[in-house]
């Protein structure tokens, strides 16, 4: 496990953090975490699995500020190579692979978001939505409003590529 400045146990939980993740010094990990291989965790996010799991999946960022909570029987779930944009909140969500949720977004309770899917800056998905795969969801409340288009698409895997590249720079001068 990777020890960081603010992984901690909670109910003698202790977050799960693979090798080759990076996890910055001022992110908060506490309880029943796990990350997994080249994902990465960044300054002031807070993953907190205290009521149930938080998982984090291969290849996957969490950027500044995100805030990941979980309650009882809606653990908290990234898929690989997704994105969570700076300052947005994924609260007892599932989020399948490759997707991005845009800057402060907020993914409420029992929100699926199917594989390649989209989320604007901004959006709130009210608790137990289902987002189909490679969908635009925008707005407040958010909507479906259209399919993802193929530069779309590529932006998400850029934008998943492009974080591995930048947490191996830090875990390199760290």
């Amino acid at each position: 496990m990777s020890e960081g400045v603010g992984n901690r146990a909670s109910a003698h939980r202790a977050p799960q953090v693979d090798d080759s993740a990076f996890v910055a010094p001022s992110a908060i990990l506490e309880g029943q975490v796990r990350v997994g291989a080249r994902a990465s965790i960044w300054p002031l996010a807070v993953l907190r699995g205290d009521s149930d799991t938080i998982t984090v999946g291969e290849d996957t960022n969490v950027q500044d500020g995100v805030v990941m909570h979980a309650d009882p029987g809606f653990p908290a779930t990234l898929g690989s190579r997704v994105t969570v944009g700076h300052r947005a909140v994924v609260h007892g969500a599932q989020v399948d692979d490759d997707c991005l949720v845009g800057i402060g977004a907020i993914l409420l309770n029992g929100v699926h978001l199917g594989a390649g899917s989209l989320v604007g800056a901004g959006a709130v998905l009210t608790e137990g939505m289902q987002v189909p795969p490679g969908s635009v969801v925008l707005g407040v409340p958010g909507r479906v409003v259209r399919p993802v288009t193929d530069r779309q698409r590529q932006r998400i895997q850029d934008s998943a590529a492009s974080y591995v590249k930048a947490s191996r720079r830090q875990k390199e001068t760290s």
